[in-house]
């Protein structure tokens, strides 16, 4: 694909994000855009940002949808052709995404699999809503948004991150696998699998939203003492720091997530774009996201050995 200009692209997740720069940078390209998230006012806000910068004849369209119930994805799908009036689509963004159900052994099966369904049953559902009408295009892209925790299941020591972990690995999987499929059954649709680092959006702060969590100025003290322990295991606050210092630093995570991030969602984005424009299939974005991809291909045995290898791959992908 060598532009965007006169396209018609699918993002979902667009509500923030790297979601919603998709969307913004898309538009203003000259590529028309349906985009869905379960954040009615932020997906207001990403529609009003990205009809404002499209030039003439390009439309942007929010769509309220859960992306791991299938029945809502399809009905997605049927709003899109309905109101672009198209036959076909040229991008399909599969960008949406949630963290939380970190411990399959700790915490609750619920959270475990609603955070795996997001990851993984989003993507794969999408794909089977929209795959037809990429077929259907001369030239078409699907672009699945792994992450570097798609061949690297971690965070560091004391953190388990295993539903994000399991569901990323996944999709890059399943998007490695369609290569040969697409080459088989529909060449003229390409895949890429898109791996990003530490980016700049609210995952954080939104996860614990989609997941109904307290927040932490309402937390009771004995929520707060589990919290304690958990953060000083992880080695995120000392075992005898205050509940109320607990409080404060949990309240700001999504915050120190956000804003320590050495990339932007703009800057992600612009990456990504131009990886597909330039014909890459396999898109590692940010300089974190490469120096871990080459520690773990050197010494994937050493990968979790955070006395060795695993060390140096904790000390560049972690905020301090």
């Amino acid at each position: 694909m060598k532009s965007f200009n006169a396209k018609m692209a699918v993002v979902t997740g667009g509500a923030s994000g790297m979601g919603r720069e998709l969307v913004l940078q898309l538009a203003g390209e000259g590529c028309s855009v349906a985009t869905c998230d379960v954040n009615p006012a932020g997906l207001a806000e990403t529609v009003a940002r990205a009809n404002a910068v499209a030039p003439g004849g390009v439309r942007v369209t929010g769509h309220h949808c859960d992306v791991s119930d299938e029945v809502q994805v399809l009905g997605f799908r049927d709003e899109v052709l309905a109101e672009h009036g198209v036959d076909h689509l040229d991008l399909v963004f599969n960008n949406s995404g949630v963290s939380g159900g970190g411990s399959f052994v700790a915490d609750t099966r619920e959270s475990w699999e609603k955070t795996f369904a997001v990851d993984w049953w989003g993507v794969y559902f999408s794909t089977r809503a929209f795959l037809p009408l990429l077929i259907k295009s001369e030239d078409a892209l699907l672009v699945n948004t792994s992450s570097i925790n798609g061949f690297w299941a971690s965070l560091g020591p004391g953190i388990p991150h295993t539903a994000y972990c399991t569901a990323k690995f996944a999709v890059k999987g399943f998007s490695e696998a369609l290569i040969e499929d697409l080459r088989v059954n529909a060449p003229h649709v390409q895949v890429a699998v898109v791996m990003p680092g530490h980016v700049g959006t609210d995952i954080v702060n939104n996860s614990r939203k989609f997941h109904g969590e307290v927040d932490p100025s309402d937390m009771s003290d004995d929520e707060l003492e589990g919290v304690r322990r958990n953060m000083a295991r992880s080695g995120l606050v000392h075992a005898d720091t205050s509940l109320e210092e607990v409080r404060k630093a949990l309240g700001g995570l999504g915050d120190h997530f956000r804003d320590s991030a050495p990339l932007s969602a703009k800057g992600a984005v612009e990456i990504i774009l131009g990886a597909l424009l330039a014909g890459e299939w396999r898109i590692l974005v940010g300089e974190d996201a490469k120096f871990l991809d080459e520690q773990v291909r050197l010494n994937p045995s050493g990968a979790y050995d955070y006395q060795g290898v695993g060390a140096d791959i904790v000390r560049s992908i972690i905020p301090d």
